[in-house]
């Protein structure tokens, strides 16, 4: 049978690609500053400061309002749906901030993980039901990149074949989406190791750490 496809038109493929290579800049990295509000309440708590709205965004404009210099080695900085829609105390939403600096706002689309049935504690990652929407509305909010996140864990028994197919299949499918909207899509296939490394992958693993010096992974 054959396959037919077309390309993006000319001018979207352009600005996909002039925002890609903005990204990855030579001596630039991302900051990402899109912890959930759970995650950073557990920070927060560290400190003994609450989880509230008001002391997420004053942490967001530290980070936001510092010296324009930081543009220098920051490409790009991923958002929480939250703080895209936040402002400094003198009102400037943070998007302005970072594009003063020369930073580029991008957005953390996913959803969260959840279980993937009949399998071995396993998961996939939810939020396609709506992504094409809310891409369409981050990009006239002014994000110009994405982060979606998916989780395979090394076991025994994994990753599954249903696993593997299961993510690859959301996470082409969240790019393809991100680019219709005029998002660089990051595609992040985490892969979990906080399990027992079976041999001999523990002896491999422990040959890298010893060539790279990386003996505190």
């Amino acid at each position: 049978m054959t396959t037919y496809f077309n390309y993006p038109p000319p001018a979207l493929q352009e600005e996909l690609k002039k925002i890609a290579n903005a990204i990855v800049a030579p001596g630039k990295g991302i900051l990402a500053a899109d912890e959930s509000t759970a995650t950073i309440g557990k920070r927060f708590a560290g400190i003994g400061a609450e989880n509230s709205e008001e002391n997420r965004r004053l942490y967001r404009q530290l980070l936001f309002s510092t010296d324009k210099v930081i543009g220098e080695n920051i490409s790009g900085v991923i958002l929480f749906h939250e703080t895209l829609y936040q402002t400094a105390v003198d009102g400037t939403p943070f998007t302005t901030l970072l594009n003063e600096r020369g930073i580029i706002p991008g957005i953390k689309v996913d959803k969260g993980v959840v279980d993937l049935f009949c399998s071995e504690g396993e998961v996939t990652t939810q939020g396609l039901d709506d992504l094409d929407k809310r891409c369409a509305q981050y990009k006239k909010d002014g994000c110009h990149f994405a982060k979606w996140r998916c989780v395979l864990k090394i076991n025994k028994n994994t990753p599954s074949y249903q696993a593997i197919l299961e993510n690859a299949n959301v996470l082409a499918r969240y790019a393809s989406i991100c680019q219709t909207n005029g998002l660089v899509p990051i595609v992040e296939p985490e892969v979990s190791t906080l399990v027992p490394w079976p041999q001999p992958w523990a002896r491999l693993h422990h040959s890298w750490r010893i060539q790279t010096g990386n003996l505190n992974t």
